[in-house]
């Protein structure tokens, strides 16, 4: 019956890729995806799924649900369709969208056949405020089973591990004056910041390799001879597990209170963007999820490769068995979070991409629905971890 996934695949494969072209020409960032959304609930709802839109809060985040009525697990694909500033889909989301509804839209058909149910849930905005950690936090995935999502790249590669991560932004308040005729009668604001990251850059030699601690300053004056009264630094601060990295966090945070001591200004610390947990990839779904991407792609499959990123789906695995593997555009090379990456994503090697990944993930969704021996080693490992 497997096999009849490929026929389903094939009915629905041009609206997917009318949507996957015009996600990439009508490019939103996250949170304002409007059009994005509408466009795959639009296909959803066409398919028989209940949808429900403006999850936990935020208006462009949606979940969308086939149920067969029999008993049998949960599924649960994750889209995104956020873009990026300047360069559109350059992480290539709007790939991700359509792999994960076009699966479900898959499985569907023949869920009647094997019981349980399919979720599709919309997660906006992961480049920068990723709606995965309010999902996370607020129990979307508390009668979920696995949660997959699959993210395109230079090449294939098996589910691994990402950064936790903490965005914290440092605002300091001195006192203007002007800096040639009064500087006494100033405290420098800006001082602070370039302390702070004086501290940051001391403290870098004695962290390991896998800490990643990068900012900027967002303020930092408004005319040379003025005594800056207000400077801004954002730092993102990452470390492979959360417990160290609150470990790091807490340096840093003592790091810019010496600044502000230095100087004489007052200190604002505050989260600017939500915080990302680090991926534990389920080796169980994992290795499932890689044997059907062997029968779906011609293209090499490689062993986990080193990320030094973050993501919110690493949020997700903290609460449900997932999985977060990369799939090939054919392009070995091709640099995410660029133009030619996202020009790929509409290429001959796109639209395979996109119907083999979605084609990988419906047969994971089949195999663990059919499978009471695959969810249990599924669940033990998660339960084990």
């Amino acid at each position: 019956m497997k096999e009849l996934l490929n026929d389903e695949l094939h009915k629905v494969e041009q609206d997917l890729w009318t949507i996957c072209k015009q996600l990439y020409e009508n490019p939103e960032l996250g949170d304002q995806e409007f059009e994005s959304m509408k466009l795959l609930v639009i296909l959803l709802k066409a398919h028989g799924f209940e949808v429900e839109t403006g999850m936990v809060g935020r208006q462009t985040a949606f979940k969308a649900e086939f149920n067969s009525g029999k008993p049998g697990p949960k599924i649960a694909y994750l889209a995104e369709y956020d873009a990026l500033p300047g360069v559109g889909h350059g992480c290539g989301h709007n790939l991700i969208g359509t792999m994960s509804i076009g699966a479900g839209i898959t499985l569907s058909k023949l869920i009647q056949e094997t019981g349980g149910s399919i979720v599709i849930l919309g997660t906006p905005a992961e480049e920068t405020n990723g709606a995965k950690v309010p999902m996370s936090e607020q129990g979307i995935f508390e009668d979920i089973d696995v949660a997959m999502i699959l993210h395109p790249g230079d090449q294939s590669y098996i589910s691994g591990d990402s950064l936790a991560m903490d965005a914290i932004q440092f605002a300091y308040t001195g006192r203007a004056s002007h800096a040639a005729a009064s500087p006494e009668k100033g405290i420098n604001a800006l001082d602070g910041v370039i302390q702070l990251f004086n501290g940051v850059n001391a403290l870098r030699e004695h962290l390991p390799s896998d800490v990643r601690i990068h900012g900027i300053i967002a303020e930092g004056g408004k005319a040379a001879n003025v005594v800056p009264d207000y400077a801004v630094a954002q730092f993102y601060i990452r470390a492979k597990k959360r417990d160290y990295l609150d470990e790091v966090v807490e340096k840093v945070k003592n790091i810019a209170s010496g600044a502000a001591l230095m100087t004489g200004a007052s200190l604002e610390v505050s989260n600017y963007e939500l915080s990302y947990d680090e991926m534990i990839t389920n080796h169980s779904l994992s290795n499932a999820f890689t044997k059907n991407l062997e029968q779906t792609s011609n293209l090499p499959i490689f062993e986990p490769k080193s990320s030094y990123g973050s993501i919110d789906m690493g949020n997700v695995s903290q609460v449900v068995p997932a999985i977060h593997p990369y799939i090939g555009l054919n392009k070995p090379g091709l640099v995410a979070h660029t133009k030619e990456f996202a020009d790929q994503t509409i290429t001959e090697d796109g639209f395979e991409t996109l119907m083999s990944g979605a084609l990988a993930l419906a047969y994971t969704g089949f195999d663990i629905l059919t499978d009471s021996t695959l969810l249990a080693s599924i669940m033990k490992e998660f339960s084990n971890r």
